[in-house]
């Protein structure tokens, strides 16, 4: 298993000090590929006066078991700055795609953040696709401030304030749908946390989709009139 470090958002915070800037904010999604459920982001802020000594046992939150994400919760939530996750509804993306729904996410997350009085200057991004650039031409008002962004290939693996950002997420996120599945109990949300899984998709060819469900998807169990 990677064990994450802080060369990049170290690098990174160097270059924005060089231009006046201070703040970075370290940025992973959660439920991009489920059927159900929002989409969530999670941003943790960093600056030149967040410590090196990041928890212990953080990693990327694929790579952690439910209980090690919950065990490891409280300290990625204390290490940053300030960490918030922004969510985006099944309705939302049904109505604006997933790509503007993240962007969503990431403005409902920084309005949380906004707060504490931080806004960031500069974006560290996991994966290789810079989903936070405003990059559609009939976008006239951009949803989330364009800042430099650096993307990262498996950067919730590698950096570790992304992977505070994905744990906080992540833990959130299915802590969400574990409370919806207590309404919803047909869709096993508190086992699959929306994600595809066999029992769920024979639950909604079953009973059919749910006001949670991203209908636009064209679930491969809910048949055609």
């Amino acid at each position: 298993m990677q064990v994450p470090d802080r060369t990049v958002e170290k690098e990174l915070l160097a270059q924005m000090s060089a231009r006046g800037g201070h703040v970075l904010a370290a940025v992973d999604e959660v439920g991009r590929g489920a059927i159900a459920g929002p989409v969530c982001v999670g941003i943790a802020l960093l600056d030149g006066s967040t410590p090196d000594d990041f928890p212990p046992g953080l990693r990327d939150s694929k790579m952690l078991s439910a209980r090690g994400r919950e065990a490891i919760y409280q300290e990625a939530r204390r290490w940053p700055l300030a960490v918030a996750v922004g969510s985006a509804a099944a309705s939302v993306i049904d109505t604006v795609g997933i790509i503007e729904a993240l962007r969503c996410a990431a403005a409902d997350a920084l309005a949380q953040l906004e707060k504490s009085g931080l806004h960031p200057d500069a974006v560290l991004l996991d994966g290789k696709h810079n989903w936070w650039a405003q990059d559609s031409l009939f976008d006239t008002e951009p949803t989330v401030p364009q800042l430099p962004v650096t993307t990262v290939i498996k950067g919730d693996a590698s950096c570790a304030g992304i992977a505070a950002a994905s744990v906080v997420a992540k833990v959130e996120r299915d802590r969400y749908m574990e409370t919806l599945a207590q309404d919803f109990p047909d869709y096993d949300w508190e086992h699959n946390k929306g994600y595809g899984t066999r029992a769920h998709l024979d639950a909604i060819a079953q009973v059919g989709p749910s006001p949670y469900h991203r209908t636009s998807w064209h679930l491969p169990a809910v048949r055609s009139e």
